[in-house]
């Protein structure tokens, strides 16, 4: 990224930077004007585009989802969110609860229970208050936070992760562009696309705020009732959760937005077992298996229902606002996913994206909404529908008020949606911060305060101007854009991976293999495979045998016209040999001094630490897709030539099946695992 770009003493990128905060502040500024004015406008809008692109939104929505499930159960799930030898950066556990934390644990806590009680009470087909209306009503919350939400999340959150982690792009929305236009990602249209990922992920973020401060002022108002449902409440709960924020956002991933995830997955699993075990447990098992089975059989059905012969307001309302309202929290969601899944494959990022947080939703849903639906159908807990009617955000509190240990429960409910609230504001202006600053990978704590305090003052403005009405507009107009550029990205990443086949055809192609290579081979290779040499032995392998073995080919090479390059790093001990050819990927091979553990199979009766001390090392080779997983240590000078051969000819086959192709730079691939 070119430096004249940058805004001086910062990693901010003055082209993306300057015209997200314009448009921003020309927000806040005209709201704050005429809150009136502002909120007449955007009830128009919201009306116009539910109208005019629901059927985009619906069909953008399926594609996502069709496109994701298809790459992960093809021959590319096996590929790695980074170098061949990556290895996942956080256990499954903390990766769950940080990518579901980051996702919509605020959106669950607050229609866990509404949106079920409400669409009961006022079904968009059918009579209300029936046994078919609770049916309808489930199966439709399912399909609103079930695999179509995860969908978008998962397929912005997979190609981020594949072009940076895999190919060394910047961790942005640009480099999604990237097999499609190519350099150009640097210029004005790369500008464009995180300009427009910015405001998306800010109005979003905004209105999960909105949605969040809301409930909270409820469980305040439930636990105290002395303080009252204002707009001025929840203002204060903004700034103070939001300077919560800003202290999480300065101690950074794993100190702050780690611990606060686990800590909400913690709450939330343990409220849900509560209300299971002191409410209908067996109904609520009865339900889940039904009401997964009816989301599974109609689940085509669904996606493509815009309710075209009917009019009504419905579907704006809650379908499209839900999934425009996901697509611009996509880019945040999206980005902060990509961030913490480096080095899993494809089929387990989207296996571990869609469909964990899909059952435990489901289970989520069943346990609060059919436990709300078992109250008013079986208790006579009638007085819950015109109270959730009246206050969407009340409704996990009335549900709290019929169960035990009322009070205690409902102020645990406040603390988590205290907790969800600040994961999301402080994760949002992580990854708006990265956003601004072309993907750079670290940038002054200053850059992420001003995001995260400036994510405060847009929800605060929305919720002047006419509170969930003004929420759903600005989710909706931001995810217009972006859900055209989801759909270019998708095409960019299939583009990508068709490459990838090429690739992977290559190196099945090779006519020579190291088994071929001469009848005392196979001695070599087996001394090599019980053999557990020294650092030593292995760096002067690397120095004195690999190193000049290298400048052999590279001296033949250039005898006839091509241009290579060797090299040796002292310090990691590295012999690194790289032949360029222009306009196409560089050929790479490199040999590593590699550390590990003794295994406890080698020298038995040799006396072992426990604390494993005793290490041996490798000579390894990694390739520009990273380690290749077998050691050349004990090669003579000729049996390592023949290996960079080898290497080399699945490299040019690669060009050859690949024609037309102009493959992407890349840069060298990240060491991971054991080492010295």
């Amino acid at each position: 990224m070119n430096d004249a770009n940058r805004l001086q003493g910062s990693t901010v990128l003055i082209p993306v930077f300057i015209p997200a905060v314009i448009v921003i502040g020309l927000m806040v500024i005209g709201t704050i004007s005429n809150p009136t004015l502002a909120g007449e406008l955007f009830s128009s809008t919201l009306a116009y585009i539910t109208e005019t692109f629901g059927w985009f939104y619906m069909l953008a929505v399926a594609i996502f989802l069709v496109f994701i499930v298809v790459v992960a159960f093809s021959q590319w799930g096996n590929i790695k969110l980074g170098p061949d030898h990556a290895e996942p950066e956080y256990s499954f556990p903390a990766w769950f609860a940080m990518l579901f934390s980051a996702g919509y644990g605020i959106a669950l806590l607050f229609f866990g229970v509404a949106e079920p009680v409400l669409h009961y009470a006022s079904p968009p087909q059918g009579p209300a208050l029936t046994v078919d209306a609770a049916k309808q009503a489930m199966q439709i919350a399912f399909f609103h936070w079930g695999f179509h939400i995860w969908a978008i999340y998962g397929l912005v959150g997979l190609v981020l992760a594949y072009f940076s982690f895999r190919h060394g792009l910047p961790l942005s929305m640009r480099s999604t562009l990237y097999p499609l236009i190519g350099e150009r990602i640097h210029g004005p249209m790369g500008h464009a696309v995180d300009t427009f990922a910015i405001l998306g992920t800010m109005f979003g973020i905004a209105t999960t705020l909105g949605l969040s401060v809301a409930q909270i002022n409820a469980g305040l108002n439930y636990l105290w009732p002395s303080i009252p449902v204002s707009t001025t409440v929840q203002i204060v709960c903004i700034v103070v959760i939001t300077s919560l924020a800003i202290g999480s956002v300065v101690a950074g991933m794993d100190k702050g937005i780690k611990r606060l995830s686990i800590l909400n997955m913690v709450l939330a699993v343990s409220l849900m077992l509560f209300v299971f075990i002191v409410g209908p447990t067996v109904f609520i098992l009865n339900t889940f298996m039904e009401n997964t089975g009816s989301y599974l059989s109609n689940i085509v059905e669904r996606t493509f229902n815009l309710q075209a012969y009917r009019s009504s307001s419905w579907i704006g309302n809650w379908t499209l606002f839900i999934f425009a309202w996901t697509i611009a929290w996509a880019p945040f969601v999206g980005l902060f996913i990509a961030k913490i899944s480096r080095g899993r494959t494809i089929r387990q990022f989207v296996f571990g994206v869609m469909f964990v947080p899909t059952i435990f939703t489901f289970l989520w849903f069943s346990v609060f909404g059919d436990t709300a639906l078992h109250m008013i159908m079986v208790e006579g807990y009638t007085s819950i529908i015109d109270e959730v009617q009246a206050d969407h955000a009340v409704a996990l509190f009335k549900l709290f008020e019929r169960l035990p240990l009322s009070a205690i429960v409902s102020f645990i409910a406040v603390i988590l949606i205290s907790t969800f609230f600040v994961t999301s504001a402080d994760s949002g202006a992580l990854v708006i911060d990265s956003l601004a600053s072309g993907g750079a990978a670290k940038s002054p704590v200053w850059q992420r305060i001003f995001w995260a305090s400036l994510s405060g003052v847009v929800a605060i403005t929305l919720l002047l101007a006419g509170g969930l009405s003004a929420l759903q507009t600005a989710s909706i107009v931001s995810a217009l854009p972006f859900a055209v550029i989801m759909l270019i990205a998708a095409l960019g990443m299939w583009r990508a991976l068709v490459i990838e086949s090429h690739h992977e055809v290559s190196l099945q192609q090779s006519v020579q293999n190291r088994a071929g290579q001469g009848p005392g081979y196979w001695k070599k290779r087996l001394a090599n495979l019980v053999d557990f040499p020294p650092r030593n032995d292995v760096v002067r392998f690397i120095s004195g045998v690999a190193y000049p073995a290298m400048q052999r080919v590279e001296s033949e090479l250039e005898s006839q016209g091509w241009e290579a390059n060797v090299s040796f790093d002292e310090e990691n001990c590295r012999a690194h040999f790289e032949v360029i050819k222009k306009d196409q990927l560089e050929f790479i091979y490199e040999v590593r001094l590699r550390g590990y553990a003794m295994p406890d199979f080698a020298y038995p009766e040799m006396s072992r630490d426990v604390d494993g001390d005793e290490h041996y090392y490798r000579a390894e080779v990694f390739l520009r897709r990273g380690g290749q997983a077998y050691d050349v240590y004990g090669f003579d000078s000729q049996d390592l030539i023949s290996d960079i051969l080898d290497q080399f000819e699945k490299y040019l086959h690669f060009l050859h099946v690949s024609p037309g192709i102009l493959p992407w730079k890349m840069e060298e691939p990240q060491e991971d695992g054991p080492r010295d």
